[in-house]
């Protein structure tokens, strides 16, 4: 019936056929791996694009200028120019009055003891 070169010839052929099989799954799933981070890419390069076009609106020198003088009035703010640089610790610090520390804040120390100056919310 069947000789055994017959046997192995079929062994070899299902053998070949099942590695092409694997070949061609593994390919299939890497171009879907390829396909998936070239769409994250663009979507990043697209968020990225986004994120630029809104600091280049945000910075602009005559919007942050307008905003200054908008808020002059309601945040006692002084007239700056717009490129100019301020570091934060040339900044002006305000004085920390007992008026601003309320009863919530330090859980009714501040009523308690008007007369007591606090420091970091213990009474002294």
């Amino acid at each position: 019936m069947f000789r055994t070169s017959d046997i192995v010839l079929i062994a070899v052929m299902v053998g070949a056929a099942a590695f092409t099989y694997k070949t061609k799954d593994e390919a299939e799933n890497q171009l879907k791996a390829v396909n998936k981070i070239e769409a994250q890419i663009r979507f990043e390069e697209d968020t990225i694009d986004l994120l630029k076009a809104d600091w280049s609106l945000l910075t602009q020198p005559s919007r942050l200028q307008k905003l200054s003088q908008v808020y002059e009035t309601e945040l006692k703010l002084q007239p700056v120019d717009a490129r100019q640089i301020v570091g934060l610790n040339d900044l002006p610090v305000r004085q920390l009055t007992i008026e601003d520390i309320t009863a919530e804040r330090f859980g009714g120390v501040a009523e308690a003891a008007p007369d007591q100056t606090l420091t970091g919310g213990i009474a002294r």
